[in-house]
């Protein structure tokens, strides 16, 4: 649900990312930097708006999702507090994807790094409080300190609490970011005089950023639609999808993030008008991630059930998780193929054809296959859906990119940095 509402707002970011990208890539720096304080700008207004939305919405939307009294409060706690920081939350990533289209990845891995220590160090504090944290017992800390430490009564805000650390460390990431773009030492650089927002610049931000939101957006609500199919069965079965959808989103890591890396590429070869090196970025991402991916879904098909044994010790979860595994490794090479040609894509800013791939793939194949298959074959049914959307999702992209429609697509225009 946190990336759900985040996707509904990517499109913004994935725009100033590709904006950037082609105007460094046809040497346009002042463009470059028009653009990226643009979106800075917008971005910072629709996070806001999306924060009231998702405050107001999420309680109704997790009763949808089918959840229980017991967890209903919990999870709108939860994501209220997640929608009230949404602009810290979204403005990280906006930092991110700036500084991705400029061309620099160092900056933003370093920065998230700190975030990602600074989270897990605060978590356990605000979830837990001081008394009886078991995270005192971890690190040896006891006698006076922890005695002094229990002293001031907090007893930690639970699930709440986790939330509250998130948009915290999110809050600290996104403060750096901006110091950053604003000092221009690194990356793009944003002006403060080029935030007053430009709403017919705002036209092109959402020409590539509505189709990309809705192919983020897409993503993310198959993942929710799917439960209300898993939903069906089994909490066994429900526990399985979870962990299944962990084990993917890792797995898949390298092929989003070389995915971005052929968005930005993609996107400085069509701003310096090579298209011909653009393409080749795009196929040898291509041909590297379906090699190792697969390399990676050999593993997972063997290891099945070491794999689920990591999230729980409930043997009928495992059997279930590793029927999934089994059935979902064989195709993870099929994803690569289509995340690094939705990437080319989304460079070129042709991002309603990487949003049409999406919907195709998840919602036209993937969620009715599962639904049908699931009433005929049972939980293996939904676990079939997925190599069977897999394997299309990647012949779909690799047959549109073979059309080299992309090619004519360069999205730059004049801006007010033109004087």
């Amino acid at each position: 649900m946190v990336f759900l509402l985040i996707s509904l707002g990517m499109g913004l970011s994935i725009a100033g990312s590709v904006l950037v990208a082609q105007h460094i890539g046809a040497g346009e720096e002042d463009e470059a930097e028009y653009a990226a304080s643009q979106t800075v700008a917008f971005s910072v207004i629709g996070s806001i708006l999306l924060g009231v939305l998702g405050y107001y919405a999420v309680g109704p939307f997790i009763g949808f999702l089918g959840a229980s009294p017991d967890v209903h409060p919990l999870a709108t706690g939860y994501m209220q507090v997640i929608s009230a920081g949404m602009p810290f939350m979204f403005g990280f990533f906006v930092f991110i994807a700036l500084m991705r289209g400029y061309g620099d990845t160092v900056t933003p891995m370093l920065v998230m790094f700190g975030s990602v220590v600074l989270n897990i160090a605060i978590d356990p504090i605000l979830i837990f409080g001081f008394d009886g944290n078991p995270l005192f017992e971890m690190i040896g800390l006891e006698g006076v300190e922890a005695s002094l430490l229990a002293a001031t009564g907090y007893t930690g805000s639970g699930v709440t609490g986790a939330a509250i650390a998130t948009i915290f460390s999110r809050a600290l990431a996104f403060v750096v970011g901006i110091v950053v773009m604003l000092q221009g030492v690194r990356g793009v650089m944003i002006h403060p005089s080029q935030m007053r927002p430009n709403f017919s610049y705002l036209r092109q931000l959402l020409d590539i950023g509505v189709p990309a939101s809705v192919e983020v957006t897409g993503r993310a609500l198959s993942v929710n639609l799917l439960l209300l199919v898993v939903g069906m069965f089994p909490t066994t079965v429900v526990a399985a999808f979870g962990i299944g959808v962990r084990v993917f989103s890792v797995i898949f890591l390298p092929a989003i993030a070389v995915a971005r890396g052929v968005e930005t590429m993609t996107g400085q070869n069509i701003g310096a008008g090579k298209p011909d090196r653009a393409g080749t970025a795009a196929d040898f991402a291509a041909k590297t991630m379906f090699v190792i991916l697969t390399g990676l879904g050999l593993f997972a098909l063997v290891a099945a059930e070491p794999i689920v044994a990591i999230f729980t010790n409930d043997p009928e979860v495992i059997r279930e998780g590793s029927t999934f595994l089994r059935w979902v490794a064989p195709s993870f090479g099929f994803i690569g193929v289509m995340r690094a040609y939705s990437g080319s894509f989304r460079g070129a800013g042709k991002t309603l054809t990487a949003a049409v791939i999406a919907v195709i793939m998840l919602g036209m194949i993937r969620i009715p296959v599962a639904y049908t298959a699931s009433l005929n074959f049972g939980s293996e049914g939904i676990w079939l859906a997925f190599p069977i959307s897999n394997v299309a999702g990647a012949l779909i992209a690799y047959t549109w990119y073979r059309r080299g429609t992309w090619r004519t697509g360069s999205v730059r225009q004049p801006t007010p940095a033109d004087d």
